[in-house]
């Protein structure tokens, strides 16, 4: 059934708590918060062209890019980065769901886009306890038309989500729809009692939700979940094809190594710590597409000035390594690897996160326990 209805029962069915937000997306009418085209994965969908297509994929749980490339016209063969969404349902009941928000709080959310999610939060708390702040100027003039359409009216403003809306402040509630890899001591005074979730992490593991309670000036809070947002448009680096980020492949250093890269490739733990270690570079495991079991995994660094690769081959016990620029970024990513089995292997749950005014520092079991200590720095194999 595509429809808001139809929405919640397809969410209750795969077993998602929708809780006090129920109503919420039973009556607010996504269609309202899309374009007439769409993309779902790789499909692109015109309402005109096939409506009832486009209405199922609306009341599907499935995340729908609305924008590419800031919304600049592209060439055919230009990269297309999507660069605003309406966010999986289920995703943002997680997400709403580790807010907590009580029936008094005042909201503000970081990223509009579409504008459904201050809708959700508009029809549960009231319009006049909701603020967003959505970066693009036509994205943020497009969710208060479409919260319109749907009779909800929360206060919608062009701005730097980075910087909050200290107009608004006090808030007990804050929460951002695009990851980033610091949590802006902004958002902690403008929430002084309040909770604060964000997807949050560095380009190498980006794909971790922030959940964090102040008090007294200061936030702290722990890691969880797995949400695949779009990075903050702000702080967001270089991306493109592969071909992009490789070059000098004549010139690159060979060696072999003992680590597979299946153990970091295949490890959401392993690929955490390795984040923190390696925040300016990203990782890209690209399978043999022969039924061989062959895997090479890229390392990429944001800059597009290194790169590495590691192949991995069954049945065997050393792999090979390529390596071009001024760092090493495979030997970046085994020190850090091995740092945190010397720790012992330890799972994302016992990682945490503080922010103070003097910056947002990371750690392990307690605050006493400085990852930046722990794991090796930058460039240092």
């Amino acid at each position: 059934m595509a429809s808001p209805a139809g929405l919640r029962e397809s969410l209750r069915a795969q077993g998602v708590a929708l809780g006090p937000w129920e109503n919420s997306v039973a009556s607010v009418r996504r269609e309202l918060f899309l374009p007439e085209a769409i993309e779902v994965g790789d499909e692109l969908i015109s309402r005109t062209v096939t409506p009832q297509r486009w209405l199922e994929a609306v009341y599907s749980d499935v995340s729908i890019t609305t924008q590419v490339n800031d919304g600049r016209p592209s060439g055919p063969d230009e990269y297309r980065l999507p660069t605003s969404s309406s966010s999986q349902p289920s995703v943002m009941m997680e997400a709403l769901a580790l807010l907590d928000v009580q029936p008094t709080d005042r909201v503000l959310e970081l990223g509009a886009g579409t504008g459904l999610n201050a809708a959700w939060l508009a029809h549960r708390l009231g319009s006049d306890r909701v603020v967003s702040v959505e970066v693009d100027p036509a994205l943020a003039e497009q969710a208060a038309k479409n919260n319109a359409a749907a009779g909800l009216s929360p206060c919608i403003v062009a701005g730097d989500g980075g910087h909050g809306w200290p107009e608004g402040a006090p808030y007990q509630r804050i929460i951002a729809t695009y990851a980033v890899d610091e949590i802006p001591f902004a958002w902690v005074e403008q929430a002084p009692q309040g909770r604060i979730v964000s997807p949050w992490g560095g380009s190498f593991f980006p794909y971790s939700f922030a959940v964090l309670d102040v008090h007294e000036g200061r936030a702290e809070g722990r890691f969880t979940g797995y949400p695949a947002f779009m990075r903050s448009r702000t702080r967001r680096p270089k991306r493109g094809y592969l071909d992009d980020f490789l070059h000098h492949l004549q010139d690159a250093r060979h060696s072999p190594t003992g680590l597979s890269p299946l153990m970091i490739a295949q490890d959401a733990d392993a690929l955490f710590y390795i984040g923190l270690a390696l925040p300016d570079a990203w990782h890209l495991p690209v399978t043999a597409d022969d039924d061989s079991g062959e895997m090479t995994l890229w390392i990429l660094a944001d800059d597009q000035l290194s790169w590495a690769s590691a192949d991995y081959t069954p049945d065997t016990d050393e792999y090979s390594v390529a390596q071009y620029g001024p760092r090493q970024l495979w030997d970046e990513a085994e020190a850090a690897h091995d740092a945190w089995e010397a720790l012992g292997r330890p799972t994302r749950a016992r990682a945490g996160i503080s922010v103070t005014e003097h910056g947002q520092s990371l750690w392990i079991d307690a605050p006493e326990r400085d990852l930046s200590t722990l794991l090796p720095s930058r460039g240092a194999p």
